[in-house]
C-alpha cells in the first residue's frame, strides 16, 4: 500500500474515532461518505489511467 493510501486512512480513522466518541452521528456519516468517494476516485484512476495516443 502506498504512503498516500496509508496517510488517507490514518486521517479518516482519527476523524472517525473522534466523531464516534463525541456521538456526532451526522458528522461521522459525512466522514464515511467522503472516505468512500475518495476511495472510489483512487480506484477509478487506477482502473482507467490517462493514456496518450
Amino acid at each position: 500500500m502506498s504512503n498516500e493510501f496509508e496517510r488517507f486512512f490514518e486521517l479518516q480513522d482519527e476523524a472517525s474515532k473522534a466523531a464516534f466518541i463525541e456521538s456526532r452521528g451526522d458528522e461521522l456519516t459525512d466522514i464515511l461518505v467522503a472516505s468512500l468517494e475518495e476511495a472510489l476516485s483512487i480506484l477509478e484512476t487506477e482502473l482507467y489511467p490517462d493514456t496518450v495516443h
